[in-house]
Parts: structure tokens; sequence; C-alpha cells
């Protein structure tokens, strides 16, 4: 009998340990769920105003074609890389994000181009995902932790951040300063979809006053890999600098309590700078080790 409760009681053991284990794997399924080459749609509109005064700006709408894809992965981590392409010949190194399972540690924006480092509770990370998106340049641009939802046949994670004004308004506005995100991603059957409630708030010594809300959504499907073969011939001339920067900006970045970056630098910016040496080390047999003094003197010049 007491045989018999102890298989009992090991087949139950067995079966929670799998269910463990089970969802981190979904996890990485759906984060690595948005890599592809994509048609991008992306979608904003203006939505409330607390102030009847306010004029509600036009709606935003672009289209293009990105390559998504895992640039680095260990146990972990997973650094996702997008590529713009345009025209068919031409490539952006877009946006970056990587992916850290129970991470404690995260740069939440303030104003002013600062982030503060804060720390999450052991018990508050257990099981969640870090996001961290960085710039085109990979400098910071906000980070929240959040648990991968696996629920009804849908996978979503979703997360609210403080952020500066997005691209498509940072050298447009100045009637804000901070970009508080909602940002829900949820795996498609060709893609998925980045959905986004924001609000648009003005924050000062006597606190944070909403301006304006707004809901985004970037669709990205699945298109034909051809399309992206530009970029990935890109990447593969590129990559061995790029890596070079992130890492930079990794020893840069570790154990700051805060990080400030400044716009320009002599008349010139940090993305310029970068692409500049990037492009000058094309023209050489590329060596890691100068390339990485050069990134670390250009990043810090533009550290506050």
């Amino acid at each position: 009998m007491r045989l018999l409760n102890l298989l009992g009681w090991l087949t139950l053991y067995s079966h929670f340990s799998q269910a463990q284990l089970s969802p981190p794997a979904q996890d990485l399924a759906a984060i690595k769920g948005q890599c592809g080459c994509h048609d991008v749609d992306f979608v904003y509109a203006e939505t409330f105003a607390p102030e009847k005064t306010y004029t509600f700006k036009d709606r935003y709408r672009a289209k293009g074609t990105e390559w998504v894809f895992v640039d680095e992965e260990r146990p972990g981590k997973i650094v996702i890389q997008h590529l713009l392409v345009v025209g068919d010949t031409m490539v952006i190194k877009h946006w970056r994000e990587d992916w850290l399972f129970e991470n404690t540690s995260l740069l939440k924006f303030d104003q002013n181009a600062t982030w503060k480092r804060v720390s999450l509770p052991p018990t508050q990370a257990k099981g969640q995902w870090t996001q961290k998106v960085f710039e085109v340049d990979d400098s910071p641009r906000y980070e929240g932790s959040a648990t991968w939802i696996h629920a009804d046949g849908r996978h979503f994670w979703e997360n609210t951040a403080d952020a500066p004004l997005p691209r498509r308004e940072y050298t447009k506005r100045s009637d804000y300063n901070v970009l508080r995100r909602t940002n829900h991603h949820e795996i498609t059957a060709d893609g998925y979809v980045h959905e986004q409630d924001n609000d648009k708030i003005i924050r000062s010594e006597a606190g944070d006053q909403l301006l304006v809300s707004e809901k985004g959504l970037n669709t990205y499907k699945r298109t034909d890999e051809a399309k992206c073969r530009v970029a990935k011939e890109w990447w593969q001339k590129n990559r061995a600098y790029w890596a070079d920067v992130r890492a930079v900006w990794d020893e840069v970045l570790a154990n700051r309590p805060t990080v400030g970056i400044r716009g320009q630098v002599k008349g010139n910016v940090l993305g310029r700078e970068l692409d500049e040496l990037a492009t000058a080390s094309l023209k050489t047999n590329y060596n890691s080790a100068a390339s990485r003094q050069l990134i670390r003197q250009t990043i810090e010049k533009y550290l506050k």
C-alpha cells in the first residue's frame, strides 16, 4: 500500500514538474514566433483628451517590409533584431528587443533622455520576461516585465512602461515629454500584432498630467522571404560591428544607477556617428578590439 502511495506521489510530481517546465518552452516559442519576413502596417490614432481645448492630431499610418530575427540566444536571453527594407534595395537598421527571463534589474525612463535603474523583487519577476527595447543606435528606450500568457489558443505578453517620445513625433512635438505605453504582443497564425494603448504625459515637478491618449496597432504579416534577402545580406556584412556596439553598450550600462544621453554633441548625433564608424569598418579588415575602443569613445561622448 505504501509502495502504491509512493508511486502515486511520484507520478503526480512528474506531471507537476512537466507542467512547470511547459510554460517556459511555450514562452520561447511565442517570442521566436515574432520572427520572419513581414509586411508591416503601422497605425496610430489619438482617442481621448481630458481638456476640451485640445486639438487632436491627424492619424498616422505607414507601411513597410521588416525582417525580424533572433541574432543571439542563450539560456534566459533572446536578442531579436529588426531591419527595415526600403524599395527592395535599401536597408535601415531598426529597433532591437532583448528578452530576459526572470530579470530583476530594469532601466525605467524618467524624462529628458534620462533613465533610472529599478529592481524587482525575485518573487515578482518569477516566471516573467523582461522586454528591453533599444533605439536604432542600440541606446536604451524602454523596459518592462510581464508573464507570457498561453490560454484558449492565444499567446500574448502585456506590460505598461514609460518611454521617450516615439520616432514619429520626437522631432515634431514638444507638448508632452513621456509616452506611457501599454504594449500587447500577440502571436497570430501568420505573424503577430503589436497593439498599444498609450498615454501622452506632461511630466513636471507637480506630477504627471495626461495630455491625450492614443491607440496603436502594428500588424506584422509574414510574406515571401525573398523580400528580405537584401536585409539578410546587409546583416551578414554588418553584424560583427553592431554586435560590438551592443557589447559596448552592455558594459557601459552595467550597474549604472542612472543613465542620461545627450541629443547632440557639437552638432552631431550618436546614431550618425555610429553609422559612420560602421561604414568605415567595411572598408578595412575588421578589427573587433580596435572597433570597440572607437565605439566606446563615441558612446561616452553622449553620456551625461
